[in-house]
């Protein structure tokens, strides 16, 4: 690593002997010397040369002396290290250049052992100066990166680990979010782009805040849609709760961003969201110049195919009775037991409410219902076909009163 320092002197044998004394470790490219007059002069050379690390200044000079220099130094915001040179007994000039910034000091006559040594340390403190630099640059650009993924205290923390943006993946117990702005396609093609673009902008940054504030990972967008992981990378015993509050929140803010666009002419179709939890495996996956955050394995899988079954089931909301169990204080509809494509096994699925819903007469009724419909009691009709009644806009309720009605009385949904 090569040093470049600035002797700010009057004295022309001083730069005789600074050269003569450090020859070899100019002829080794480890130093550099720049030479000044005065404080003038040296101002002039450090505009021209942006590479200085060290200012080694007499303090007695014509024109500018070096507590003059010191103070412009300190003005002008430079980070250089500072050597003042001057006379033992002048301890009151010495004091005021080292409150005015100057890293260490040496007397005159010059000591040239004591010279080197103050010199030395003085590279010392510039190199690791570089480093503290070079380390800050890195958690920047690591930070940079991680920040597409993460919730920007999450990403602080990640850019502060060395092997944070390492390629190779682990086994770890997750929870999966899928959403899917119905009908995106149609809207592409019926729309100008320069409507499109702030609507499409709008909604992914509202809906990747809400993730940021429940600390989840957006591990993919797509287009409209967003692959959400919570448990990863980091630990999340919550990552369950979190999914579920989460996606209470999407849902809320989706329908407030649909009825928006609504009033200004444009009709959105709704979000639908899937979340599922158990072990996948997840990392960094790509080569040198490609930088995938993905999570792989059946957990990812049934995640995005309960976000698709909300077609089927008129639900906006649908999650896994994996996470229903995880999740402390869940609360939800019961959907049924859904056979997924490619599974032999069907899986509990739920729509997640809110306390205020869920304490509602509503949500218990409906409860009610599908607890006849699960033991087979022909009451089920009845008490489905009153909850379509009272409201006829839950999709829920008559997706399973037109089951009933043609003659569909098991709980197991076949998608």
């Amino acid at each position: 690593m090569s040093i470049s320092i600035l002797v700010v002197d009057d004295e022309p044998d001083l730069e005789i002997l600074l050269v003569q004394k450090f020859r070899r470790k100019i002829r080794d490219g480890a130093l550099r010397f720049h030479f000044a007059r005065d404080g003038v002069e040296a101002l002039t050379v450090l505009a021209d040369h942006e590479d200085v690390d060290v200012v080694l200044s007499d303090i007695n000079m014509p024109r500018m002396d070096g507590l003059s220099l010191l103070s412009k130094l300190r003005e002008r915001g430079e980070s250089l290290s500072t050597i003042i040179v001057s006379a033992y007994s002048d301890m009151a000039n010495i004091r005021t250049a080292m409150n005015r910034g100057a890293y260490d000091f040496v007397t005159k006559p010059i000591d040239f052992p004591d010279l080197e040594a103050t010199i030395a340390k003085t590279i010392q403190h510039v190199e690791t100066m570089r480093e503290v630099q070079r380390r800050q640059a890195a958690a920047e650009q690591a930070r940079a990166s991680l920040s597409r993924y993460f919730s920007p205290n999450l990403a602080d923390r990640l850019a502060s680990s060395a092997d944070a943006l390492e390629l190779g993946g682990a086994r770890r117990q997750v929870a999966s979010l899928f959403t899917d702005l119905t009908g995106f396609t149609t809207l592409v093609e019926a729309i100008e782009p320069n409507v499109l673009g702030p609507l499409l902008n709008d909604y992914i940054v509202g809906m990747t805040d809400i993730v940021f504030s429940h600390e989840g990972t957006v591990a993919k967008i797509i287009g409209d849609a967003l692959h959400v992981l919570f448990g990863a990378p980091t630990d999340q015993p919550d990552h369950a709760r979190r999914a579920v509050a989460c996606s209470l929140e999407l849902d809320a803010f989706a329908c407030s961003f649909r009825e928006y666009w609504r009033e200004k002419g444009i009709e959105i179709g709704h979000t639908r969201i899937g979340a599922h939890a158990g072990s996948a495996v997840v990392g960094n996956f790509g080569g040198g110049r490609f930088f995938d955050y993905s999570a792989y394995g059946d957990t990812i899988n049934i995640a995005a195919r309960l976000q698709a079954a909300n077609k089927t089931l008129g639900s906006r909301v649908c999650v896994s009775g994996a996470i229903a169990a995880k999740a402390q204080d869940f609360c939800g509809r019961p959907v049924g037991e859904l056979l997924l494509r490619g599974r032999s096994e069907p899986i509990r699925a739920f729509e997640p409410l809110n306390a205020e819903k869920c304490a509602s007469g509503e949500a218990q009724a409906y409860l009610k219902a599908f607890e006849e419909l699960e033991a087979g009691d022909y009451h089920a009709v009845a008490s489905f076909a009153a909850l379509v009644g009272r409201d006829p806009e839950d999709r829920l309720a008559s997706f399973h009163l037109k089951r009933l009605l043609n003659g569909d009385t098991s709980a197991v949904i076949t998608l």
